[in-house]
Parts: C-alpha cells; sequence; structure tokens
C-alpha cells in the first residue's frame, strides 16, 4: 500500500475543509501535506484525521505542515451569563459577527448556551 493510499481520507479531508495552497507530495516512503488552514478548528480536525490513521503517531511517514490563516477566527467556549454582546466586546467584534459567523449552532442570538464553541472572527 503506498503511503498516499493509506493517508487518503486525510488529503480527502484537507480538500472538504478547503486548504488553500494544499501540496501532497511523496518522497522516500513520506508523505508531504502542506497549506495554510481557514481556522485553528480546521487546522484541529486534519489532525485528529491523521490520528484516526496513525493513533500513535508512530508511523513517522506522514509530515504535516499546516499554517493557520491570518485573520483566521479563533474558538470561544461560552460560559455561564455570558451574551454574545459580552463576547464580542471582550473580543473587539460586534455581537452580529460573531452570530453571522455561527449560525449553524445559533438559532436564536438572545438564547446561547454555556459550553457551546463559538467561533469568533478576526478584528
Amino acid at each position: 500500500m503506498s503511503v498516499q493510499n493509506k493517508y487518503a481520507d486525510l488529503v480527502a479531508e484537507a480538500h472538504r475543509l478547503e486548504v488553500a495552497d494544499l501540496q501532497v507530495r511523496e518522497k522516500d516512503n513520506v508523505l508531504y501535506i502542506d497549506g495554510t488552514t481557514k481556522s485553528t478548528s480546521d487546522k484541529d480536525k486534519l489532525w485528529e484525521t491523521y490520528s484516526k490513521i496513525d493513533p500513535d503517531f508512530r508511523s513517522a511517514d506522514v509530515v504535516l505542515n499546516l499554517a493557520v490563516a491570518e485573520g483566521a477566527s479563533t474558538e470561544y467556549t461560552v460560559a455561564s451569563g455570558d451574551s454574545l454582546s459580552k463576547i464580542g466586546k471582550a473580543h473587539g467584534v460586534s455581537w452580529q459577527a460573531i452570530y453571522e459567523a455561527n449560525k449553524d449552532i445559533i438559532k436564536n442570538p438572545d438564547l446561547i448556551q454555556a459550553g457551546w464553541k463559538l467561533k469568533i472572527p478576526a478584528k
């Protein structure tokens, strides 16, 4: 089995996450994956995919060289008593920007729950 076949799911995930400047190459039975993710969360997803293929990271047959795009969002875990405006003020962005970045999670901007992981867009 080639290294590219072994890590096909990892490469597919990189494409799904639309990693910018994605380069995948194999040299001396090592797969090199380079690119820039949109967020730290996307980078973490790629590492999670890798850990499913090689749980102990012992194969030493893949090199992930991933940067995070400048101005990418950060992640914030909602605490009890938080509101979008309070979170926005603390991060220097509007509550509307946070709402727009998290429409997949937030159905009503007046009702957020502790424990939710929200993307905070860059200023």
